[in-house]
């Protein structure tokens, strides 16, 4: 480069916005309970109820609720939330409980997040 072309710098200032997806009660449910419902569906394990259709119907209910400050039903969806999430987290113990280990260990980590999930609550 020459000393002409030095003294002179443009910088590009633009900013790109970022595509970031800030984890919130509602889809840490869901997206739980989809991954336990799919690992029981890979290792062959019936579950009574998946509530595929409840579950993302719910979350998209609760996503609009909190965008128009509608706490009291969101609270209320995210119990349902953890209901659903709890019911198949039973279910997927009661049928691991009879099964060998390689099938108990895919579990452990997703059942310990989960019921992580289940339990937490917002320090008032």
């Amino acid at each position: 480069m020459t000393r002409k072309e030095l003294e002179k710098v443009i910088a590009d200032t633009t900013v790109m916005e970022k595509n970031i997806r800030y984890p919130t009660d509602s889809s840490l449910l869901n997206k739980s309970r989809e991954k336990l419902v799919s690992i029981a569906k890979k290792t062959g394990i019936k579950l009574r109820q998946t509530y595929q259709r409840l579950g993302l119907s719910i979350k998209r209910k609760v996503d609009c609720y909190a965008h128009a400050k509608q706490y009291k039903r969101l609270s209320k969806g995210i119990k349902t939330l953890k209901t659903y999430l709890g019911r198949v987290v039973r279910d997927v113990e009661r049928s691991i409980q009879s099964s060998d280990d390689l099938i108990r260990n895919q579990f452990t980590n997703l059942l310990s997040i989960s019921k992580k999930l289940i339990n937490q609550y917002k320090k008032k």
